[in-house]
């Protein structure tokens, strides 16, 4: 396996691949989970009517430029949190289970989720004040607004705007929620990959390799995006407020429920699911790629001593 550090640039490396095919999907997703906010059904306007109707009225109104808006922000952040995703979650697990059964090999579902959720949220954290400037960036629009409009013309124009008002404790508004988010997915997301390749492997007779990678990570995606959509529609919405319209998690929970109902916490699925499945998939299958290249770097410049560890 590769180092820690050679993990942690390898799954960078790949979710930055992912997130550039994938982006339009985010800003897609984000418009519709802010439209109508607080607003009951009969009296929220639906700028934006779905998967296709987004796409089509933000290519006609702002191009493609529109789509992409946040991007810088959002290789950043992917950097940040699937470095860490990735980079740490093979040695928390081999770690713990090794304290635990002795035998680093063992694979056990408690520990699986466990360490997925802990190497997610450690990258959440890490990563939140670009999200949260990423999103303000993609709910902007001149031509459809929904939500707060910000109306930063760039990332480094949205984090010196967000410090001169509110200093640094405003670029980690609603990090609770992104903790909780990436935790719910991060838990998810390894553990179910790696267990649906066990299984095609086990029952399938499948052979590692391009179908195998492509199969598992798109079994991932669909839990994942289950899991993680209604954190991710609170998540948001608060990275989103100006103020303090919401005072936390459950408050914007609670909030969105009763004035828009239920399903309201599922708006955007099909975006984000649109989202999340391509990029599960080349996140997944470019790290492999990624890793596989990293490990041979690193062969041919850590001494023996070194790899002996690994």
């Amino acid at each position: 396996m590769s180092t820690t550090t050679g993990s942690f640039i390898a799954g960078g490396i790949a979710a930055c691949g992912a997130v550039t095919a994938t982006h339009p999907f985010e800003t897609i997703k984000i418009r519709l989970q802010l439209q109508g906010e607080l607003q009951s059904k009969k009296d929220a306007p639906r700028l934006y009517r779905g998967v296709f109707h987004g796409a089509s009225v933000i290519l006609k109104n702002e191009g493609p430029k529109g789509l992409y808006r946040g991007i810088g922000a959002a290789y950043v952040y992917q950097m940040i949190l699937n470095g860490c995703r990735l980079g740490f979650y093979e040695p928390l697990r081999k770690n713990l289970t090794s304290a635990i059964f002795r035998d680093s090999n063992v694979q056990s579902l408690g520990i699986n989720i466990f360490t997925g959720a802990a190497s997610g949220m450690l990258g959440a954290a890490a990563g939140s004040p670009f999200f949260l400037i990423k999103t303000r960036l993609q709910s902007y629009s001149p031509f459809l607004p929904v939500g707060t409009q910000h109306g930063y013309t760039n990332a480094i124009d949205g984090f010196r705007k967000i410090n001169r008002a509110e200093g640094v404790k405003g670029l980690y508004r609603g990090i609770g929620a992104a903790i909780v988010r990436t935790g719910f997915g991060s838990s998810v997301q390894l553990p179910t990959y790696f267990f649906a390749k066990r299984r095609l492997i086990k029952h399938l007779g499948m052979q590692e390799g391009a179908a195998l990678h492509l199969t598992s990570s798109a079994c991932s995606g669909v839990v994942v995006c289950c899991v993680m959509h209604p954190p991710d529609t609170v998540m948001s919405r608060m990275y989103n407020q100006t103020g303090n319209l919401y005072s936390g998690v459950f408050d914007c929970l609670t909030k969105t429920v009763k004035t828009e109902g239920l399903l309201a916490i599922y708006k955007g699925f099909f975006a984000h699911l649109a989202r999340i499945l391509p990029h599960t998939i080349l996140t997944l299958s470019l790290a492999e790629q990624t890793n596989k290249y990293m490990r041979k770097f690193e062969d041919r410049i850590l001494p023996a001593s070194v790899k002996e560890k690994l």
